[in-house]
């Protein structure tokens, strides 16, 4: 069996980071942008959430992309993002945006390709291996950028950010450019149409089921990493400690995503990791709404993320193991579903944006509806 090849999977890992960077830049100093800039906090909240917006129309065109072109679609997406980080260096509330839709559209390129291209570079027991490091890397972008809004989150220190961030991005696209030159252990683009694709993977009962329940967490965390900061303000969060939360969350994140999936593969407990992922996030959640405060926001949103975060490498793992020539369009109906899911959920508690413990047993309410599923597909894997 020949041997795996690792360094795609490290500039992969570069780019996937600078998708989640560029994403979050402003979610830890919401506030603070807002003032920046003159907007509301809604206003910058649509900074990420065009995000998941664009990846809902954008998921599925995408994963076919890659499924017959994978490396030009993946490097397309890589340019765009690092485009879009340079537009963004206009420093005005419309440049921003402008720059932020054009890393949209590059987003769904980058992160439906995580399965390909651990199914191209690396031998069949490496793959599950590489599947948890490729999400875990997606993770450590975010902790970039919380770390960047923890120790520069004034007002006239958000140019500073704008441009260490083009710079990642510029300097990922450029390794990612220069690793696809080495020859992939396995090929599996497909003569077949695209629309192919499309049918095999939605075929598969599994594969809507997996669809479905990816709606639930996706939902849940992106609403707490957009709003976090805003909702935990009235309680004497500042921005600087939500910043620091959010970069907990997502270290913590990182963690279990780098280890939890490897042992669920191993155990095949995919089920059981789902179902308390989520109810650990419901009692999370009703512990925001109920204790709102520094102390209650570390504990609880550092146990989100140390659980809820490995969950999509464990249905990623699962996708690839399912779907084989399918795989980029499976991986994009789950990642369409997930930031469907966390579009409804965002926009949601973005209207209760000043009415913190509503927005807060709502993610709740959310994770606890979704544990029937996962509890299900024990009967299923």
């Amino acid at each position: 069996m020949p041997r795996s090849r690792w360094t795609p999977i490290v500039a992969y890992s570069l780019v996937g980071a600078a998708t989640q960077l560029v994403w979050l830049n402003f979610a830890g100093i919401t506030t603070v942008a807002a003032a920046r800039y003159d907007v509301s906090e809604n206003a910058i909240g649509w900074l990420a959430q065009v995000f998941p917006l664009l990846y809902v129309v954008l998921a599925i065109p995408a994963g076919l992309l890659l499924d017959r072109w994978f490396r030009p679609s993946l490097l397309i997406g890589a340019l765009l993002t690092a485009l879009g980080a340079l537009l963004r260096l206009g420093d005005t509330y419309p440049w921003l945006l402008t720059g932020q839709l054009v890393a949209s559209v590059a987003q769904p390129l980058v992160l439906n390709a995580v399965t390909g291209i651990t199914g191209r570079y690396l031998s069949p027991r490496d793959r599950p291996t590489g599947i948890a490091a490729g999400t875990a890397s997606i993770f450590a972008g975010m902790v970039i950028a919380f770390v960047l809004s923890a120790f520069l989150a004034s007002s006239n220190q958000i140019p500073v950010v704008l441009v260490i961030s083009a710079i990642f991005s510029v300097i990922a696209a450029i390794a990612l450019l220069l690793a696809l030159r080495l020859p992939a252990l396995h090929t599996s683009a497909s003569p077949r149409p695209d629309r192919n694709a499309l049918r095999t993977a939605w075929s598969d009962p599994l594969i809507r089921r997996l669809c479905l329940l990816a709606m639930f967490p996706f939902g849940v965390f992106v609403a707490l990493t957009t709003f976090a900061q805003a909702l935990l303000e009235p309680s004497g969060v500042s921005a600087s400690t939500a910043s620091t939360i959010l970069l907990v969350n997502v270290i913590a994140g990182v963690l279990g995503s780098a280890t939890i999936p490897i042992l669920v593969s191993r155990h095949q407990a995919a089920s059981a990791q789902l179902t308390l992922s989520l109810t650990a996030t419901a009692i999370a959640c009703v512990c925001l709404a109920l204790f709102p405060g520094p102390l209650v926001g570390y504990l609880a949103i550092t146990t989100i993320g140390v659980l809820l975060l490995p969950a999509l490498p464990v249905v990623l793992e699962i996708v690839e193991r399912q779907t084989g020539e399918a795989e980029g369009t499976a991986a994009g109906l789950i990642w369409m579903s997930g930031n469907l899911g966390g579009l409804l959920v965002a926009t949601a508690v973005g209207l209760m944006v000043n009415h913190p413990t509503p927005a807060f047993l709502v993610m709740a309410a959310i994770a606890l509806i979704a544990t029937p599923g996962a509890r299900a597909l024990r009967h299923s894997l």
